[in-house]
Parts: C-alpha cells; sequence; structure tokens
C-alpha cells in the first residue's frame, strides 16, 4: 500500500462502508453498529500519522494524543459527518427517536502508545451522542470501560461503531495500555442549538 494509495482511499471515502446495517444493544445505552472496513481503518491511522500532529490540546480537561479529522483533511470531516448524518444517525433514532442530527461537533483519531498516553480518566463527554470507532487490533489493555453499565469495549471488532448519550449517564475511561499502540476514532455529535429567551415574557 502506497500513500497515494492511502490519499485516494481517504480523501475519496474509497472502499469505506461496512455495507452491513445492524444494531446491537450491548449495555443499557450502549449501541454498537458496524460502521468501516478494516482497509479503510487502516489507511485513516496511516494518514493520521502522516500529519506528524498527535499532540494533546492545552485547553483540553481530559487530554489526549489525537488529531481531529479536520486536521487530516477537510475534505475528509465534510465526507464522514455527511455519511454518519446520513447512514449511522437514522440507526441510532430506531433506539433514541427524538435525538436530532445537528451534525458532527467533532471527530478524531487518538493514539494511545507506550510511554505516550496510556490512559485516560473518567469523565462524559459534552456532546449530544458520542461513538468511538476502533481501528485497530494487535494491541494489549486499553479497554474502553463503562463502570455503570459494567461493560467495555475488549471484544469490539475493528471498523465497528459504539455510541452511547454523552452526558451524565455514560461516564467512561480508557484503562492502561499494557502493550502495543491502540488507535481509535472519537465522534463527539453536536448538541441541538439552544435558543435564548425568556420564558416569562
Amino acid at each position: 500500500m502506497t500513500d497515494l494509495d492511502d490519499l485516494v482511499r481517504v480523501l475519496g471515502y474509497v472502499d469505506a462502508l461496512d455495507p452491513a446495517d445492524d444494531l446491537v444493544e450491548v449495555a443499557p445505552d450502549l449501541l454498537l453498529t458496524p460502521c468501516w472496513t478494516p482497509a479503510f481503518c487502516a489507511a485513516l491511522v496511516r494518514a493520521a500519522e502522516a500529519t506528524g500532529a498527535f499532540e494533546p490540546q492545552p485547553d483540553d480537561p481530559v487530554p489526549g494524543h489525537e488529531v481531529s479529522l479536520m486536521t487530516i483533511s477537510p475534505v475528509l470531516f465534510r465526507r464522514v459527518q455527511a455519511d454518519f448524518s446520513e447512514r449511522i444517525w437514522p440507526r441510532l433514532q430506531t433506539v433514541w427517536p427524538l435525538i436530532d442530527d445537528h451534525g458532527l461537533r467533532d471527530a478524531f483519531v487518538i493514539r494511545y502508545a507506550p510511554g505516550e498516553q496510556e490512559v485516560l480518566r473518567l469523565h462524559h463527554d459534552i456532546a449530544q451522542v458520542s461513538a468511538t470507532v476502533r481501528l485497530n487490533d494487535g494491541y494489549q489493555g486499553a479497554e474502553l470501560t463503562f463502570p455503570r453499565q459494567g461493560w467495555s469495549n475488549a471484544d469490539q471488532p475493528v471498523g465497528s461503531m459504539l455510541a452511547w448519550p454523552s452526558l451524565v449517564t455514560h461516564p467512561h475511561e480508557t484503562l492502561p495500555l499494557t502493550g502495543g499502540v491502540k488507535y481509535g476514532l472519537t465522534v463527539w455529535f453536536e448538541l441541538p442549538t439552544v435558543v435564548d429567551h425568556d420564558p416569562y415574557s
């Protein structure tokens, strides 16, 4: 696989989509669904590494070594946003019918590596729905765990997406990495726009 092949695959969103469309609730309000092919996931990892931009954001309260899809390519970000809106969001609405699609707040590749980032502390996200796509295997540890739901993504297939409500009910953490390098895509679906008004006027 050459750099040009990766560029064509990632920017063109070529051979990206897993055609299966099942949706499984693996724990309370934790939904697992096919998303991308393993080949596309591998190309995305290589593209993210090619940016040389993995770093924590200084104002992030839960910092991670990450690179936004927008940094990799605004074209890629727009394709992913359109795809998730058209293909993934309707699946999620079969379980959560009151969610509204407002696009992506962010989507970024996060890397766990020995001597770099090996854990992520317990937290919840500020988004409408959060999700993670497993981008590789061949590492040990670094399971994403949900203590309240008693579930971890240790057996999540490469290319699948795990989605959950972002606020309050689903705090999560990444346990220590014990070997290899882990990559995942973190997705934050945007909150609805708040209309500022006085209910008593």
